[in-house]
């Protein structure tokens, strides 16, 4: 059993740790002035920037396949990168990525959608969830009816991602309402100026989601992805990919997090000593570093299986419950540590508090992750002590 990375993940490794220590830690200033102020860093021409500075060492479309300019990274790779990245309190995405649903449509569409997607010059949304279906994803309500040559739809998606700034959403409506989600609802890649209209919903953290509203919005029926009454397989697709990536960020932003901690707990004295040498502090430290370092295995386990192409469905939800978990915990006692001034907007750590809140709902609750390993082991899909 090797646990070593590869050299080219060592090396890859040492190029996103540089791209972070060069890029994005100094703009951390800036980050917290921007907190003070009530702005959000960084704006979309900043980001973008760094999106171009970053796909000058390589690192465009982590995922995406070679044929369409990325860097086809595995889960594994990937994972390793978004730890890095996430070590670096400025929030940061690699450019040169698609939803991976988008990979279904056909050659058409990907000169329409994929491809400028990955571009850059498109920006997507994903549109499942809505006020009476959130982790019940099959209770969808937005409905598309057939008249002649299109669809018309109707409904409210809500907590979308990138809803505001999307100029075309993937959406899941209701086709034959007898089926449902066994065969009765369908996908469409419906363009902003057909007409549906997007909405900003307030959150306690960075995260800022929209509410769409779709009042008879008229959609080409060339605008279907993949087949009529299969869009809820290809929905489960995409939520399975965050279940993975969601909690290798939680380990970077935790390990950055508790070295902020062991730094803090060696120079603040208390009663004539640094407060490292107290039990209390120790304790602290030493529980956060054993729950990083089991999420990370957690991780890296859920990726490498589905590298090899297994359902991996049983070891993401184990890795997003205990990621999710994990880092508001870490957060939490790297706070206590820091005291009175861990509280306050002039340092990170109320914000990531306030941040990571929402891993433990989107790309399914707690409750949901715990449903799904509590299935698989009774129904015996999963059998204790076994590898794979």
């Amino acid at each position: 059993m090797d646990f070593s990375l590869t050299p080219e993940q060592k090396m890859i490794v040492e190029t996103v740790r540089e791209f972070v220590r060069r890029e994005l830690m100094p703009l951390e200033r800036e980050m917290q002035r921007a907190e003070l102020e009530g702005r959000r860093f960084p704006d979309p021409e900043t980001h973008r920037q760094l999106q171009l500075k970053a796909k000058e060492i390589g690192l465009w479309g982590l995922m995406t396949p070679p044929e369409y300019g990325g860097a086809g990274f595995d889960y594994v790779t990937t994972c390793l990168i978004l730890m890095e990245t996430a070590k670096s309190f400025v929030p940061f995405s690699y450019g040169g990525s698609a939803d991976n649903i988008l990979f279904a449509c056909n050659e058409e569409q990907k000169q329409r959608y994929l491809i400028p997607t990955i571009n850059g010059e498109r920006r997507s949304c994903f549109a499942l969830t809505e006020p009476t279906a959130g982790s019940d994803a099959t209770n969808i309500r937005m409905t598309a009816v057939k008249d002649g040559r299109e669809w018309v739809l109707n409904g409210e998606k809500i907590f979308i991602t990138g809803g505001l700034e999307a100029d075309f959403a993937i959406v899941f409506a209701v086709t034959d309402k007898e089926k449902g989600a066994r065969g009765g609802i369908t996908c469409f890649l419906v363009d902003r100026e057909m007409g549906w209209k997007s909405y900003p919903i307030a959150t306690m953290g960075g995260w800022s989601p929209a509410r769409l509203v779709f009042n008879d919005v008229r959609v080409p029926e060339e605008n279907v992805l993949g087949e009529v009454g299969r869009g809820f397989e290809l929905a489960m697709q995409w939520i399975g990919n965050g279940r993975i990536l969601i909690p290798a960020r939680a380990v970077g932003q935790a390990e950055r997090l508790l070295q902020m901690g062991i730094d803090y707990a060696r120079q603040r004295v208390a009663f004539g000593h640094p407060i490292g040498e107290y039990q209390a502090i120790q304790w602290m430290l030493a529980d956060s570093a054993v729950e990083i370092q089991q999420v990370k295995w957690l991780v890296l386990h859920a990726a490498w299986k589905a590298d090899q192409g297994k359902d991996v469905r049983h070891e993401a939800s184990m890795a997003k419950l205990a990621g999710a978990n994990m880092i508001w915990r870490v957060a939490d006692r790297v706070m206590q540590i820091h005291g009175g001034m861990g509280y306050t907007k002039e340092m990170p750590i109320e914000r990531v508090l306030r941040d990571v809140r929402v891993y433990r709902i989107y790309e399914g609750t707690d409750e949901i992750q715990r449903r799904t390993i509590a299935r698989n082991l009774l129904r015996d899909v999963v059998r204790i002590g076994t590898w794979d």
